[in-house]
């Protein structure tokens, strides 16, 4: 590390610092004004206009989003894509604590971009909406925001400090049946009840989790199951979400979902329909070259980074969809004890606590020194591109 890269850091860590105020004012107004996917306008309006003002140039409604925005400082290769996730989960508002992405992705692209230094080519500020299920990230990598870039780095709280993201890869399936309406009483054999068959598949799917793979799993509910009770049901449907460790797995496990219904129909004299209802997220790719500078950068601040517990998923991100086209980082960084979880009123709270605002610009500060490594480092460039490429 020369000295040349050490003033670099000093300088992009104390732009983080003087901003401290007003980027913990971003991340508390929108924990009190949670707005769900694709539907944050306030938030993006916001952020958007943080970067406006400082600069950058932004271009909203990308991906055909309205809510979704970038924001450009510099000009070609090399480019550093800083993410920000800013929806937040109906009922319990920002229970995954992407108040505090948005605004760490906010002040390091603001910081790395106030260095001349540190800002070689491009900065790229990218709002992501609707990371809760939407697949914001998703959309916009089919529309090419990442195709010119280098990295693309983020951060996520949580209850564990783990370098490395196990998300796993996630869709969601609906599946339909249709059968025959008739009296249960009056004509029971004239009926072909779907219903039943809906159930029969919940009970074919128990049998198969017991024989999945590692890290894979359905999981369903029931989203139309009849009319009236003395009306066979003609018409039955359940939503089921699919993981797996892999978007292989993932591949291979919709495939036995679709195997499972039309036995199921086969058997039961019903039709089946199986469509998908979301967008897939691919699992998550780390880079670890980043990952290990990310952390080295955060240990600054007294924040140290283990890898994470073999064996444990901590869901699905869209992150990975990312991942599949640049060198992606996604590390945790706890706000609350292992206890706890995310998804949760408690960490709702967390999100706004003492603790927050600490990982909040400590996380900042480490995100702005990955950026300007990225943007200075051809070395480091190629080391990151190298491995991505080699899976």
């Amino acid at each position: 590390m020369t000295r040349t890269t050490d003033a670099v850091h000093r300088a992009v860590r104390a732009q983080v610092s003087a901003r401290a105020g007003a980027l913990w004012e971003v991340a508390r107004r929108l924990h009190a004004d949670p707005e769900h996917a694709f539907a944050e306008h306030r938030a993006a309006a916001l952020l958007s206009g943080e970067l406006e003002h400082a600069g950058f140039d932004v271009e909203r409604g990308v991906a055909g989003m309205p809510t979704a925005f970038t924001a450009r400082s510099g000009r070609g290769r090399p480019a550093v894509a800083l993410l920000m996730e800013y929806d937040a989960l109906p009922g319990l508002g920002h229970a995954c604590g992407h108040n505090l992405i948005a605004a760490a992705g906010l002040g390091a692209a603001l910081a790395v971009a106030a260095v001349p230094e540190a800002a070689a080519g491009t900065v790229l500020a990218v709002g992501t909406p609707a990371e809760e299920g939407g697949g914001g990230k998703a959309l916009e990598v089919e529309a090419g925001v990442f195709d010119d870039v280098d990295a693309a780095l983020m951060f996520h709280p949580g209850v564990y400090s783990w370098a490395r993201a196990p998300l796993t890869a996630q869709v969601q399936y609906r599946v339909a049946f249709h059968g025959r309406a008739a009296h249960p009483t009056g004509s029971p054999t004239e009926g072909v009840d779907a219903l039943a068959a809906l159930v029969e598949l919940f009970n074919v799917l128990a049998v198969l989790g017991r024989r999945l793979p590692e890290g894979s799993h359905v999981q369903g509910i029931v989203t139309h199951g009849g009319t009236a009770t003395n009306i066979v049901p003609e018409y039955a449907e359940g939503l089921f979400g699919l993981r797996a460790a892999t978007t292989t797995a993932l591949a291979d496990l919709t495939e036995r979902l679709r195997v499972c219904a039309d036995g199921v129909a086969r058997a039961t004299g019903t039709t089946a329909e199986v469509e998908r209802a979301t967008v897939r997220y691919e699992h998550f790719r780390d880079s670890e070259v980043l990952s290990e500078r990310f952390a080295a950068h955060l240990a600054r601040d007294g924040i140290a980074l283990s890898p994470p517990a073999p064996g444990v998923f901590l869901g699905s991100s869209d992150i990975g969809n990312v991942s599949t086209r640049v060198p992606a980082i996604h590390p945790f960084v706890a706000i609350m004890g292992e206890h706890g979880s995310d998804h949760t009123p408690e960490f709702a709270e967390a999100a706004a606590s003492p603790r927050a605002r600490e990982v909040l610009l400590a996380a900042a500060r480490a995100l702005a020194c990955t950026a300007a490594d990225v943007l200075l480092s051809g070395e480091l460039r190629d080391a990151a591109w190298a491995r991505h490429r080699a899976g």
